[in-house]
């Protein structure tokens, strides 16, 4: 089982930047599929960005030219850096995790192993 542990909650005005970070060990799988899913005020979970074993990475609409995904795998470490951040992107961020899968996949329900989150607000 596999639990990730976040870290970088914050506070940032509009068009700030933050950075979140994620800590878990995926060495026991031969793949595996690990992001960032976002819940907003009054929405369901959206999927961020992701990134699987091989490095490749996918990013929702919103988050294109804006977040960047990355990950250390020598220290499992899990980053995103958020850049140009607006209120819409208030909420709380998840990362979560699925072993033996490929493809990064975007999709919330395909992942089994959730952090506590962390609360990212941006004030305009």
């Amino acid at each position: 089982q596999v639990q990730p542990v976040e870290s970088g909650e914050g506070a940032v005005q509009s068009v700030g930047s933050l950075r979140l970070s994620c800590a878990a060990s995926l060495d026991a799988y031969g793949s595996f599929c690990i992001g960032w899913i976002r819940q907003s005020p009054g929405k369901g979970r959206d999927a961020v960005a992701t990134i699987d074993s091989t490095g490749l990475t996918r990013y929702s609409e919103f988050a294109k030219g804006r977040f960047t995904i990355s990950r250390n795998n020598a220290n499992n470490t899990l980053v995103l850096q958020m850049n140009a951040m607006s209120p819409d992107d208030t909420g709380m961020y998840y990362c979560a995790a699925q072993g033996w899968c490929l493809g990064a996949t975007l999709l919330p329900a395909l992942y089994n192993n959730w952090g506590q989150g962390t609360q990212v607000t941006v004030s305009s």
